[in-house]
């Protein structure tokens, strides 16, 4: 469908809470095809919808070739398991860098499809990591949130240096 802009960091609109979606029509799904088309040209594994300016609860994962892309609609964590993973996280909205954090190793995740109906999904390692991820952007919370302050100031020390290099 078309690439969107994708707003970058530190612009407020990352920290926004996303509304649920209420309307399943045809706008949703191209929106998820403007989503898919835009993380794949960034080049991403997940995109919510306030990360190209629209605060509706969408999510878009493509983490492999053999699963597909898969959308998620008004997703939230119905569980979560004790047991934490630690993996690399970055955005498309701080294109560049990179950092551990720590997340829970399992989650269930309750979601709807385009169509409306409701879905549970299980996940683990990488899917887990990338719902929360995903989740907490919807929630208004930027993965760097997550980081200690120290890491925090880092990462963005990391990202503004990148930002002001000049591109080949």
């Amino acid at each position: 469908m078309t690439v969107r802009q994708i707003i970058k960091f530190p612009d407020a609109r990352l920290r926004g809470v996303a509304a649920p979606v209420s309307l399943f029509d045809d706008a949703l799904g191209a929106l998820v095809a403007d989503l898919l088309d835009t993380m794949r040209a960034a080049p991403g594994i997940g995109i919510t919808a306030p990360h190209i300016g629209i605060a509706r609860r969408v999510v878009v994962l493509d983490l492999s070739a053999e699963e597909g892309a898969r959308a998620y609609v008004n997703p939230t964590i119905a569980w979560a398991s004790p047991e934490l993973i630690r993996h690399q996280e970055g955005s498309v909205s701080m294109p560049g860098v990179a950092e551990e954090v720590e997340r829970h190793a399992r989650v269930r995740v309750q979601y709807q499809d385009l169509a409306g109906a409701e879905h549970v999904e299980e996940a683990e390692g990488l899917r887990a990591v990338c719902h929360q991820h995903e989740i907490d952007q919807l929630d208004g919370i930027f993965w760097i949130q997550r980081l200690s302050r120290l890491k925090r100031e880092r990462v963005i020390k990391r990202y503004e240096k990148a930002q002001r290099e000049p591109r080949s």
